[in-house]
């Protein structure tokens, strides 16, 4: 089975970057980002099919944020601008169940390989 390594989280201020790496072990198709703040149900972020012609933000960091993959790489990258205390929390990374180059989605049962997570904290 693919596993997920996320990294690049950090304690970083008030509209600071961050970029976040999750490097796959195998193939994907659907790729997504969901993060937990503490105390707090976890929540989606940012996902991308496989051709990366199709994407997918939450409102609350649409324009902020930008999502990339790397098919050579096995390799998804998420930037993440202009962060916001709010924008704390644990990110994880998490591979689709449909095998459809095309396919995305928001929906956090639709994606049944997770990694550990990578902590991004942000300071006021």
């Amino acid at each position: 089975q693919v596993q997920l390594v996320e990294s690049g989280g950090g304690l970083v201020q008030t509209g600071d970057s961050l970029k976040l790496t999750c490097e796959a072990s195998g193939r994907t198709f659907a790729m997504a980002w969901l993060r937990q703040a503490p105390g707090k149900q976890r929540q989606f972020v940012s996902a991308i099919n496989y051709v990366a012609q199709g994407f997918d933000y939450s409102d609350s960091v649409r324009g902020r944020f930008t999502l990339s993959r790397d098919n050579t790489k096995n390799t998804v990258y998420l930037q993440m601008n202009s962060l916001r205390p709010e924008d704390t929390g644990v990110y994880y990374c998490a591979a689709g169940r449909v095998r459809d180059d095309y396919y995305i989605t928001s929906c956090e049962r639709d994606y049944d390989i997770w990694g550990r997570g990578t902590q991004v904290s942000v300071s006021s």
